[in-house]
This record gives C-alpha cells, structure tokens and sequence, in this order.
C-alpha cells in the first residue's frame, strides 16, 4: 500500500512534467527548458516529496503500531476527512451516510434533533436549534457550546462525526452537556430524537394589515414557499384592511440553499444584484440578479436578525439592507460569509467543500463580520405596566351618552389577544411598531 500510495505521487510528478515538456511551443531550446523546470518546480510546490514520505512513514506506523487494526481504506478515508477538517469549519468529507443526511436535511426531513452546528475551539457550537425541533423544546440555545454527548467528551471531534452522533432514528435519545454564557456550572439536557420535517415558512397577520412570514431554513421550497405566503398574507387581507407591511423573521435561521435566498429576496426587489460571489475557480465567481416585479409593491419590510442567523439569512438581510428595500432589526447576525459546493465523488461519497467568500451588492463581505442592524435591540423580558383604575367619562354619573349609539366601537378583543401575543417578544414587538411609523409617514409623503 505504501509503494503505491508513494509511486502514484511520484508518477503524478513524472506525467505532469512529460506533458508540459510535450507541449508544442515556438520558444527556443533553452526557453523551453527553463519553462520545463519552472513547471517541474511548481509541481514539486504542489505536492512535496518530503511531506509524501512523511505521509507514509505515519501511515505505516499506524498501520502495525496502533493499538487495534484499522483497516486501509479507514486510514485514508481518516486522512481525507482530515485534510478538509483543518481548512475550516465548514469543510467536510462526506462518507455515503453522512451524504444521505444531507440530501435529507436539504428536502426537509431526517431523523435527528434539529440542530445547526458548527466548530468553535475544538468544541460543537449551536448556530441555532430549528423551529419545533426536539432541541428547541428540550432547551438547547443558539451560543450553546456542546461539550459532551452521552457523557464522552467531544473536544477534537470533527463537525461531521458529531452530526452523525447527533442523527438516529425515532425516539431514541441522547444527552448533551451544553456550556452557556452566563452559567456557572455545565448543563445536561436530555434530548428524543424525532424525524425532522421542517416546516421552513410560516404566516400569519400579526395584525390587521400588519403581516408575519418566519422562514426557519433555506430549504429547497423556501423560496416558492415565501411566495405563496406573500399571496395568502395579500388574500387574508381586506379592503377594509389592506396589507400594510411586512416583518420578515429569520431569527436563528441558520442558513441552507443559496438559491432560496435568491427567491425570497427577488420577491422583494424590482432590479439590482442579490449577490455575487468570488472563488478561485471561474464556476465560483457568479452574480445574481433581481428580475422585474416587487410583490408587495413597495409597503415597508422589516427583517429581523440575531447571532443565530446565518449564511442565506445573511444573503437576505444584506440585499434587502444595501437595496434600502427594508429595515434590519435586532442583534448582529452570524457572519458566515462563505459558499460551500458539495461536489459528489461518484461512490455515494462527497466533499463539501468551501469554494468562495460571497458578498452583498455594495460589496460588503460578512465573513467573520456578519449583517449589523439599521436599528440594535436586544432580546429582553417586558411586562406591562400595571396603572392603577382611572377614572374615565363614561364612568361619571349623568355622563353624555354618545351620539353613535347605532354603531358602537368594535369589539377589541383580538386587538388586545395580538397586543399579548406581541409583548413577549420584545423585538417583533418593535418591529411592528416601526412598521406603523413607516406606513404611516409613507400615506402622509
């Protein structure tokens, strides 16, 4: 195995240069030979003899030294995965299981707990739990840094072992100690997994007039889900009550499929870039554009981000930013800012691997950086204020009675359900309240 692992290298080495010497040119001899040497050094650069032997010298001690036998296509499928591993976060190899999951998580449905994680130390870190997934209910927190699972330590795990730990079937369960900033001591929490069948888009009328569309992830669907919720949004609405504006909530979005985010925001924008992206190969370096039609015709967006959300939620959030088409409310988001292509090896196996940084249409790059709010608020716990009773007119005896007595004010009941429902969240809470003030200096312009 290692003469071959090593005469494969050197015979790459060798064709290479006799091709380069191969071909035709109209240089002179010694030109030709200087190109020949140049090329053969490059390729050298390329793939270093002295590290080669270094590769198979471990390979061999591994082999005959290690405490079990590991067979040779796990050592190089260790050593594939390994390569990847150690150029970022988001680079992984993909063996026929793991790229099942991911088909899977891409469709929509997988049996798991329903987490986006990524690597941070040597530790699992939570980009966020999904929407009604086993993690969300069982506790687990965007920030959450996993330390352990079942009680064994995940330190120098790679990101892909651990999905693959973290995936099973139905109504089996798994315990996760989870640090948390702010806590002084780790934290257990036993969570059952479940299949996984994200419900990416959701709508209702926070409001009369005032609509709610919360994308969870970027699905392939997402984004002709995110137009038939702009049409129902449209169609609950009334003429009495027309729509008026629109909050978009990719809070703890994670990310998923480029292409959905594309849709959800051409939805938005009549002309201009979404993003575009820059890679070292010329497939990486791509553009893309918004095609004629805003569906809402102009009304006021508001979108809301945190730290939570992530990639295509990035996409969104900046085009939607830099068109000026809407207002971005609440915390700084996650600036994941890279592109990764997952390229099949034609085995069931596959490589993701990142392949270009993508930056918004003012060319802003979020990599490391992330989407930074029009307008800061942080998460915060409000009550109401409770006043004591005031005494109004029409609790005074001998009080005038209205001279509309045929049309009494409507029923404020849902007016007051949807004040409570907006109070426990604080950001949409503002978001709505910034929409009104947008609507209303827009009907006065």
């Amino acid at each position: 195995m290692l003469r071959i692992l090593f005469s494969l290298a050197l015979g790459f080495i060798s064709l290479s240069s006799l091709a380069q010497a191969s071909e035709p040119s109209s240089e002179s001899t010694s030109e030709a030979s200087a190109s020949e040497a140049a090329a053969t050094t490059e390729q050298d650069q390329r793939l270093p003899l002295r590290e080669l032997r270094l590769f198979t010298q471990v390979f061999e001690q591994i082999r005959q030294g290690y405490v079990e036998e590991v067979s040779d296509t796990q050592l190089l499928e260790n050593a594939i995965a390994g390569l990847l591993t150690e150029l970022d976060p988001h680079s992984v190899y993909l063996n026929e299981e793991s790229y099942g999951d991911l088909e899977e998580n891409s469709s929509g449905e997988y049996g798991g707990l329903g987490l986006e994680v990524a690597t941070q130390d040597g530790i699992i870190r939570v980009v966020s739990p999904i929407d009604d997934s086993p993690a969300a209910e069982a506790g687990i927190e965007a920030g959450d840094l996993i330390v352990k699972m079942n009680g064994n330590p995940v330190r120098g795990m790679s990101l892909q072992k651990a999905i693959e730990k973290m995936r099973g079937e139905k109504g089996t369960s798994i315990k996760l100690t989870v640090y948390r900033e702010g806590e002084d001591d780790t934290i257990d929490i036993d969570v059952v997994r479940d299949i996984i069948q994200v419900s990416a888009v959701r709508n209702r009328l926070l409001e009369p007039g005032f609509g709610y569309v919360r994308v969870a992830q970027f699905q392939r669907k997402s984004g002709s889900d995110f137009v038939e919720a702009l049409q129902e949004l449209k169609q609950q609405s009334d003429e009495e009550s027309p729509l008026k504006g629109l909050v978009i909530d990719l809070r703890n979005n994670p990310g998923g499929l480029v292409p959905a985010s594309v849709e959800i925001a051409d939805a938005l924008l009549d002309s201009g870039t979404i993003v575009y992206t820059q890679g070292r190969l010329p497939s990486a370096n791509q553009s893309f554009e918004a095609s004629p039609g805003d569906m809402l015709e102009g009304l006021p967006v508001v979108v809301l981000i945190n730290g939570g959300s992530a990639s295509a939620s990035e996409i969104v959030a900046g085009a939607l930013q830099d068109h000026g088409r809407a207002a971005i409310l609440g915390t700084q988001s996650f600036g994941k800012g890279s592109v990764q292509t997952v390229v099949p090896l034609g085995d069931g196996r596959a490589v993701k691997l990142t392949t270009a940084r993508y930056f918004t249409p003012n060319g802003r790059s979020i990599q490391a950086e992330g989407i930074v709010p029009d307008i800061s608020v942080e998460r915060a716990e409000i009550r109401p204020y409770n006043l004591r009773q005031r005494v109004r007119e029409s609790d005074l005896e001998g009080h005038l009675e209205t001279m509309d007595e045929d049309n009494p004010p409507p029923d404020s009941a849902s007016d007051n359900q949807a004040k409570e429902d907006l109070s426990t969240d604080n950001q949409l809470y503002e978001a709505v309240n910034l929409l009104k003030g947008f609507y209303l200096l827009g009907s006065k312009s």
